[in-house]
């Protein structure tokens, strides 16, 4: 059923890239035929040890320029990212950007995918950008993985998440011992992330490094996923060392078959999800639960018709953390016409708070530096 819940959160990754607008009414069992594969799951050869040695395998790396990084790009208007802050290193999951049937798993050669994945890094990496930012290419399950209860999804999906979990590894021996770190990722990427930190951080040293983590666009239970992750949900602004998640919908929020199918999978305890709250942060006011107006958004961004730039415009998007979890963000903004139905501003989950969070990560890892 998660994977289920992931279709409705992130099909408008579809819609932005395909422009398949039919995808807005289309059922479960069309999207299927359009999106699953149908063929056998091909355990993949595991990576070469030394793969992530290679800057080929990165799509964003301290050693690229400006011009290169996707994650560097700064939007009309942003400034500059608060160099006061500490030193840190962000590791970075982008989302699903591979759409095709015939693998369950995106080759790493494929150049459609590569590309979808530098152009969200731009919107969605980009206000991190005050660490040196590490976003990794990995063999990311395929869109239609999320859209099936079949094993071969499941299969897909762990991985996926061999791979990101090698980068990780890589990243780790390169940023040295005592740089903190911020996890950050978005739908897909968020998945990844949350396996990282339950599976490989939570209750070892590493905890201890761990400055910040930004698990967007993908739900997270207070009662049956948080205790599994290690660390607490941020409840303050000038709090480090926690968790920040929420899932954007404007007014009226009908969440619909996105909420039933959270409430019936499974959470991190084995149980399922039920009506329990959903994390939700405040991405303006960095309070857990909080309600912030238009007036303190310093900046959301608003893309261009090709999606390749845009426009950081103040004071527009209101949020608020609703009884379920939802972040409620007011009437629905002109971001473009790239919406899900019920009002879901998934894909938009990062850009809609762009300059927020830009000031959130700085001051986060401040906070946590003097902790």
């Amino acid at each position: 059923m998660v994977r289920k819940f992931l279709y409705f959160v992130t099909v408008l990754l579809v819609l932005i890239i395909a422009g398949a607008f039919a995808l807005r009414i289309w059922g479960d069992e069309l999207a299927q035929t359009a999106f699953v594969p149908d063929e056998p799951f091909a355990e993949q050869d595991p990576l070469a040890g030394n793969a992530y040695q290679d800057t080929a395998m990165w799509l964003s790396h301290p050693r690229f320029t400006q011009a290169t990084d996707p994650a560097r790009w700064r939007p009309e208007g942003a400034p500059a990212a608060d160099s006061d802050s500490p030193q840190f290193a962000v590791f970075f999951v982008h989302p699903t950007s591979y759409l095709e049937r015939t693998h369950w798993n995106a080759p790493l050669g494929d150049a459609q995918s590569t590309s979808r994945a530098r152009t969200f890094l731009r919107g969605l990496a980009s206000p991190f950008s005050a660490g040196e930012v590490w976003a990794p290419r990995y063999r990311q399950a395929t869109f239609g993985a999320f859209l099936t209860d079949a094993p071969e999804a499941n299969q897909a999906i762990e991985a996926a998440y061999r791979d990101v979990a090698q980068a990780f590894d890589y990243f780790l021996a390169q940023v040295g011992e005592d740089t903190p770190i911020v996890l950050a990722g978005h739908s897909q990427g968020a998945r990844h992330v949350l396996e990282l930190l339950r599976k490989r951080i939570a209750g070892t040293a590493l905890q201890s490094r761990i400055a910040m983590v930004y698990a967007v666009g993908w739900p997270i239970s207070a009662d049956h996923d948080l205790p599994a992750l290690g660390l607490p949900a941020c409840e303050r602004p000038d709090q480090g060392g926690c968790i920040v998640s929420w899932s954007s919908f404007a007014e009226p929020a009908e969440p619909g078959l996105w909420l039933e199918y959270y409430r019936t999978s499974a959470g991190f305890d084995g149980q399922p999800h039920g009506k329990s709250r959903i994390l939700c942060v405040n991405p303006i006011s960095g309070v857990i639960d909080g309600n912030a107006p238009a007036s303190a958004n310093l900046g959301t961004l608003v893309p261009d018709e090709n999606l390749t730039s845009g426009e950081l415009v103040p004071g527009g998007v209101p949020a608020r953390c609703d009884s379920r979890g939802l972040l409620l963000i007011g009437d629905p903004p002109e971001l473009g016409p790239y919406v899900l139905p019920g009002n879901n501003y998934h894909v938009y989950d990062i850009p809609l708070f762009w300059r927020n969070v830009q000031a959130d990560v700085s001051r986060r890892v401040s906070a946590w530096a003097q902790e």
